[in-house]
Formats: structure tokens, C-alpha cells, sequence
């Protein structure tokens, strides 16, 4: 199915080395992995790649730079026709690299990475145009200056904006005020908030219309338009969690285009479970 919907995907662009292993070393301990795979990533890349594996047109906009290493970043997004519109072209340290451990049993992972604290963008690297043709944003919270223009520009186009709530980033609450849809992670803790009540309290004070809060295998809870729910998650045997939150952003916001709330929630959910049923973020792709 191809869709003619042409989403912007702002934030994070790292190169992650991914190990399939027993589990993460100890302290002075040298593991062997029984797999491992290199992609672009970053909350942002991955839902863009996402995006538009599910037939539709991703941009990345993003701080990628002239580094040898963003040959592989650039190759990875390329395969999967996401394109790249860089802040900073001009940027010629190393790319942000994550490495990253997934436990064979579990699926769990354990991840060492640089955000983008060192790579951060302003507004005036922003093109004028670059919302044209534009029907979906999401925002993952790493280039805030930059996600601050561009939700306040998508709301004047009328343009839905996403954010994708991984972890709470300080700059989000001058977002909040023009953001459609907040998916948030059950690590989303906004200033003073202890649980998930005050979390949903918390964003329903910037007039958010819908709000989710995803927790893994466990139930997505949401709040649309003052009602409120729960929505199950497929059960599954996880190969591999890594990026999950990731692919559920990206293929909510292609399912929103065309479906309800409560049935984007759902049916991401279910690209997200295919997803951790295959190691690393991409094979679940190919399969």
C-alpha cells in the first residue's frame, strides 16, 4: 500500500553498532557476540524509516554532517528511501555512535551513547520552505530549538505534530503548547510528575487533544479528547526490544493519517511487537 503522505521526522541521527550477545559484559570481562548489524538510529531516524516502510515519504531533519562514518548513515537511510535534510552539512566532527548490547534471552538491551547535547542546531539553519508538500511532524525532543520553530510553523499550516516522549528533555515545555498528539513512554516524567496520573495531568494542561502513555508488554493507557482507555498490546516472545518505541512512533503516524486515535495506538502496537520479534531495528523489514 502506498500512501502519498510525506512526513518530517526532527531530531536525533546516530550510527548504532548493535551486539546480539549472552549478556552485557561485567567489568574487565571480553564477550563475544553471536550477531551483530550497523544502522542509522536515533528515536526520530528509526520512525522515519518507519514511516516509510509503510509506504510513505520520510525526511529526517537532523544534524548528520561530512564525517567519513555518516557514509554509513547515509547508505542505511538511502536503503530504506528516507531522506536527509542535514542542519549542519558543514559539521565534520564523528556522528553520534551508540553501541548497543541485546541480551539473547530476554531481548532486553543496554545502551552507551552521545545524544545530540553536542550537535544542537538553531532555528536559523531552518530552510523557509521546509514544510512544503509536509502532512505529519514528529519531534523527539533532541534538537529543541529546532523542534520549537518547526511545531509552532506545522501549527500555523495546520500540520499535526507528534512527540515522541522517550524520556523527559528539558526545552519540551515550549512544545507541549502546539503539539496534537503526545506518545510518551512509561519513562516520561515531566517536572514534579510521580506517576502516570500526574503525567496525563501534566499535558492535558497544555490543551494536548490525545495522549498515550505506552509501558512496554503492558497496556497502553490514553486520554482522547477527554476519554480515557486502555489498549492491549500483542503478547509476543521479544528477540529484541531495541528501537521498539521507535518503530511504534513511526508507524503511529502513519496510521493517524488514516484511522482514529484508538486504532493507530492499536495497529502500531502491532508493527512495534512484529518489530522485537527480529534482532536489531531493521530485519523485522525484510522478513
Amino acid at each position: 500500500m502506498t500512501n502519498n503522505h510525506h512526513g518530517l521526522f526532527v531530531g536525533l541521527v546516530t550510527l548504532d553498532l548493535i551486539y546480539l550477545a549472552e549478556s552485557a559484559p561485567q567489568n574487565n570481562q571480553k564477550i563475544v557476540a553471536a550477531d551483530y548489524t550497523v544502522a542509522a538510529g536515533g528515536p526520530a531516524t528509526n520512525a522515519a524509516v518507519t514511516f516509510s516502510h509503510l509506504g510513505n515519504r520520510a525526511t529526517i531533519l537532523g544534524v548528520v554532517g561530512s564525517h567519513p562514518m555518516t557514509q554509513l548513515i547515509r547508505g542505511d537511510l538511502a536503503n530504506y528511501q528516507v531522506a536527509i535534510t542535514d542542519l549542519d552539512s558543514n559539521h565534520t566532527a564523528a556522528p553520534s555512535v551508540s553501541s548497543i548490547i541485546v541480551t539473547q534471552a530476554t531481548g532486553e538491551r543496554a545502551v552507551v551513547s552521545i545524544n545530540a547535547v553536542k550537535t544542537q542546531a538553531t532555528s536559523a539553519s531552518i530552510r523557509p520552505d521546509i514544510l512544503q508538500d509536509i502532512d505529519i511532524v514528529l519531534i523527539d525532543g533532541h534538537q529543541m530549538k529546532v523542534s520549537e520553530e518547526i511545531a509552532q510553523l506545522a501549527r500555523t499550516h495546520h500540520i499535526p505534530v507528534v512527540i515522541d516522549g522517550g524520556s523527559w528533555k528539558p526545552g519540551f515545555e515550549q512544545i507541549l503548547p502546539f503539539v496534537d498528539y503526545a506518545i510518551c513512554s512509561a519513562n516520561f516524567y515531566p517536572p514534579n510528575c510521580r506517576n502516570t496520573s500526574e503525567v496525563f495531568a501534566y499535558l492535558r494542561n497544555f490543551n494536548i487533544p490525545h495522549i498515550a502513555v505506552t509501558q512496554g508488554e503492558k497496556p497502553i493507557q490514553y486520554l482522547s479528547c477527554g476519554n480515557s482507555g486502555v489498549i492491549d498490546v500483542p503478547h509476543i516472545q521479544a528477540v529484541d526490544t531495541l528501537g521498539a518505541g521507535d518503530i511504534f512512533h513511526g508507524a503511529f503516524c502513519s496510521y493517524i493519517l488514516q484511522a482514529s486515535f484508538t486504532d493507530a495506538l492499536a495497529l502500531a502496537a502491532q508493527v512495534a511487537a512484529h518489530a522485537c520479534q527480529f534482532f536489531g531495528t531493521r530485519r523485522w523489514m525484510d522478513s
